[in-house]
């Protein structure tokens, strides 16, 4: 059996590593668009709230309504922060998952690079075979001819 047949087992093997890494990689990305999604939620959700207490502050406000207000700001500033770091470790995630993908997308691609010089090694060889067939027979036929 011709080596390039047989490293076909080993680019298969290569395919299938590089492709369940590109599907880690797809699922961090999703994670990241989760979290990235979310902070954008709680930002605006806090942004429309600020615009409602200003709103409401054109008269008296009791000074317990104004504290109660601050807290929930306060609250949503932690919940953001959080939801920040989360979105932060998502991204890291990809990352590391797009490295991984890199290389196992570069081990696939040495793997068939090798797999087509053995072939191009292997016709080299083929056509060298065929080549000294024909000069054996051209030798033998005319040796053969009568002088």
């Amino acid at each position: 059996m011709l080596r390039s047949r047989r490293l076909e087992a080993v680019l298969t093997l290569e395919e299938r590593k590089e492709q369940a890494a590109l599907e880690l990689m797809g699922e961090a990305r999703k994670q990241v668009d989760a979290h990235k999604e979310q902070v954008e939620n709680l930002e605006r959700y806090q942004q429309e709230y600020r615009n409602q207490i200003r709103a409401s502050q054109q008269g008296v406000v009791p000074v317990a309504r104004l504290q109660a207000w601050q807290a929930f700001i306060a609250q949503l500033d932690q919940v953001i922060a959080q939801q920040q770091r989360q979105l932060l470790q998502a991204e890291q995630l990809f990352e590391a998952r797009r490295r991984e993908w890199q290389q196992a997308w570069e081990r696939k691609r040495g793997m068939e690079k090798y797999i087509e010089s053995c072939r191009q090694q292997e016709q080299r060889e083929q056509d060298s075979k065929e080549q000294k067939l024909a000069d054996e027979a051209a030798g033998r036929a005319f040796a053969r001819r009568p002088r």
